[in-house]
C-alpha cells in the first residue's frame, strides 16, 4: 500500500512538470528553492548568535511554520492530490491508508523546504552540544509533527469547507490573519535587541516551547541548555502531541473514507460571489449587497480611499503648530477609526431606488442595520490593525498598545452605532449611482446636515471617558491602560448593537417615509 501510494504521489509530481504550466511550476520552484536556501544561510547563521537569540528565533520560527501548514489549505482552498477519498474505489486497507498518506506527504516541494531547513536546525544544535541522536530524534519528531498537521488541515478543509473556494471566501479568511499576524510581525521588527532577547520575547518563547506549536525545537535548545528539566518537559509535550495529531490523523481518514461525500456546493461554483460565501439568511443577503456596492461604486471607493489619507494628513498641520512628532503620529489613527465609523450614516441615500428591496421584502430593521456595517468593518479593522501597528513601531512604545486599540475601538464602534440610527432619521440627498463622487446635488433644507453632525459628535462624546482614560495612560502611566482598554471594548460594542436596535426599530416604522425620500432625491 505505501509503496503503491508514493508511486501515485512521484506520479502526480512528474505530471505537474510535463503540464501546460511548465514554465509557472518552473518558476515557482525556483522561488521557493531561493527562499528555502535564504532560510537555511540565516539558521546557519544563527550557530554563531547567542544560544538565547537563536532559540528565540528557531522557536518562534517553528510555531509559525507550524500554523502555517496547517490554516494554508483552510486559507487557500488547494485542492488535495492525496485526499483519502481519492482512494476509496481502490479497495484499499484503512488501516495502512493512514500511514502511507503520511509517507507521500513528505515528498512534496514543500516538505522538501520543511526537511532541508530542519536539518539546519540540528546542525546548530548539535554545533551548541546537544548529542547527535537527540538533535536527529527532534528533528524528526519537528517534521513528522508539522507534516502530521498539514495533512490534517487538508482535511478539516475538505470536511468543514466549500470544496470550490471562492474568492470572496478566502477574503473572509485572510482578513484575521492580517489583523493579528502584521502588528505581531511590526512589534517583532521594532525591538532593539541589542545582543540580548527582550524579557517580553523570552517569556513567550518559553510558553510556545512548551505547547505543541514548537516543543521539540524547544526541546533541543533545553538539552543545549543543560536545562535537563525543561527539556524532558518539552519533549513529553512533543512526544505526546505527535500521539494525539496520529489519532485525530487516523480518525478524520476514517470519517472521509466511511461518510457519504458532501455534495459541491453549487453556490460556489454558479458565481453568485458574497450571496454564496455570506449566510442565507437576511442578515447575510443585506451584507452580501452592501458588499457589492461598497467594492464596485466609485461613490464608496473614493470615500474608503479619503479616510486614510485625511488620517495622515492630520500630522502636518500640528508638526507646523509645534506638536511633538511622538505626539502628532498619535493622532491619525483615531482620526480614521472616526471617520471609518461615520462614513455609513448616510447608506441609505447611497442605495437610491434600490431601497425598495430592502423593504418590499420584509427584512427586519436589525439585520438591515448590522448588514450594511459589514463592508465597511471588513475594511476598516485591518486598515486600522496595520495603522496602530505602525504607530506603535513608529513611537517605539508598545505600552500603549491595548489603551490605544481601545481608542480606536470605541470610536469605531460607536460612530458605526451612531450612523446606524442616522442613516434612518436623517437621510440627505446625494450624487445618484454613476455620477461622479465628487457632485452634490442642491439640497432644500439643512435637515440632513443634523444626521451627519449628531453622529460626529455623538461618537466623540461616547468616547470621551475613553479618550481620557487614554490622556491619563500617556501622562501618569500604565496604571490605567487596562481600565482604557475594557472601557473603550464595552463602550464601543454596546453602542454599536444598541445603536443598530435602536436604528433597526425606526427602520422598521418608516419605510414609507424612507421610499418617498428615495423616490424624490
Amino acid at each position: 500500500m505505501a509503496a503503491h501510494v508514493l508511486r501515485l504521489r512521484l506520479t502526480l509530481l512528474a505530471g505537474v512538470l510535463r503540464g501546460e504550466h511548465l514554465w509557472r511550476t518552473v518558476l515557482a520552484l525556483a522561488a521557493a528553492a531561493a527562499v528555502t536556501v535564504a532560510v537555511c544561510i540565516a539558521v546557519l547563521g544563527l550557530g554563531s548568535a547567542p544560544l538565547s537569540t537563536a532559540r528565540t528565533v528557531i522557536v518562534l520560527g517553528a510555531a509559525a511554520s507550524f500554523l502555517a501548514f496547517f490554516l494554508g489549505p483552510m486559507l487557500t482552498g488547494t485542492p488535495d492530490q492525496l485526499d483519502p477519498r481519492r482512494f476509496a474505489p481502490f479497495g484499499v486497507d484503512l488501516r495502512q491508508l493512514p500511514w502511507a498518506l503520511i509517507l507521500a506527504a513528505l515528498i512534496s516541494v514543500p516538505s522538501f523546504a520543511l526537511i532541508a531547513v530542519t536539518v539546519c536546525i540540528v546542525i546548530v544544535t548539535i554545533a551548541a552540544g546537544v548529542a547527535w541522536p537527540a538533535a536527529v530524534l527532534g528533528g524528526i519528531v519537528g517534521v513528522l509533527s508539522i507534516a502530521l498537521v498539514a495533512r490534517i488541515g487538508m482535511a478539516i478543509s475538505a470536511i468543514m469547507l466549500p470544496e470550490r473556494r471562492s474568492r470572496e471566501l478566502t477574503v473572509l479568511f485572510t482578513i484575521p490573519v492580517i489583523v493579528i499576524a502584521f502588528p505581531v510581525a511590526a512589534y517583532f521588527a521594532s525591538l532593539n535587541w541589542d545582543g540580548n532577547v527582550p524579557p517580553a520575547v523570552d517569556a513567550a518563547t518559553s510558553v510556545v516551547g512548551f505547547s505543541p506549536l514548537a516543543a521539540p525545537q524547544a526541546f533541543l535548545f533545553h538539552l543545549a541548555a543543560g536545562e535537563v528539566g525543561a527539556a524532558w518537559a518539552s519533549g513529553l509535550v512533543a512526544l505526546v502531541s505527535i500521539a494525539l495529531l496520529i489519532a485525530l490523523w487516523v480518525y478524520l481518514v476514517r470519517r472521509l473514507l466511511t461518510t457519504t461525500e458532501r455534495p459541491f456546493a453549487a453556490r460556489e461554483r454558479s458565481g453568485l460571489g458574497w450571496f454564496g460565501a455570506l449566510p442565507a439568511n437576511a442578515f447575510g443577503a443585506v451584507a452580501a449587497r452592501s458588499l457589492v456596492y461598497w467594492l464596485r461604486d466609485r461613490r464608496y471607493i473614493v470615500n474608503i480611499i479619503v479616510v486614510p489619507i485625511a488620517g495622515v494628513l492630520t500630522v502636518f498641520p500640528l508638526m507646523i503648530a509645534g506638536v511633538p512628532l511622538w505626539a502628532a503620529a498619535l493622532i491619525p489613527v483615531p482620526v480614521m477609526a472616526l471617520f471609518f465609523g461615520w462614513l455609513p450614516h448616510n447608506d441609505v441615500a447611497y442605495d437610491s431606488t434600490a431601497l425598495w428591496i430592502h423593504i418590499a421584502s420584509g427584512v427586519r430593521g436589525l439585520p438591515d442595520r448590522l448588514g450594511r456595517l459589514v463592508p465597511i468593518m471588513l475594511v476598516s479593522i485591518p486598515v486600522l490593525a496595520i495603522a496602530v501597528s505602525v504607530t506603535l513601531s513608529y513611537i517605539a512604545d508598545w505600552h500603549l498598545l491595548l489603551p490605544f486599540i481601545a481608542v480606536a475601538a470605541v470610536l469605531l464602534g460607536t460612530g458605526l452605532g451612531m450612523s446606524s440610527i442616522a442613516s434612518v432619521v436623517a437621510p440627505y440627498a446625494v450624487s445618484r449611482p454613476g455620477d461622479s463622487p465628487f457632485q452634490q446635488p442642491q439640497r432644500s433644507s439643512a435637515h440632513g446636515s443634523f444626521g451627519a453632525a449628531g453622529t460626529f459628535f455623538g461618537a466623540l462624546l461616547f468616547s470621551a471617558p475613553t479618550i481620557w482614560l487614554f490622556v491619563l495612560t500617556i501622562v501618569e502611566g500604565d496604571q490605567h491602560a487596562p481600565a482604557t482598554f475594557w472601557t473603550g471594548v464595552v463602550t464601543g460594542i454596546l453602542v454599536l448593537f444598541g445603536g443598530a436596535a435602536i436604528g433597526g426599530a425606526i427602520f422598521e416604522r418608516s419605510g414609507e417615509r424612507l421610499m418617498e425620500f428615495a423616490e424624490t432625491t
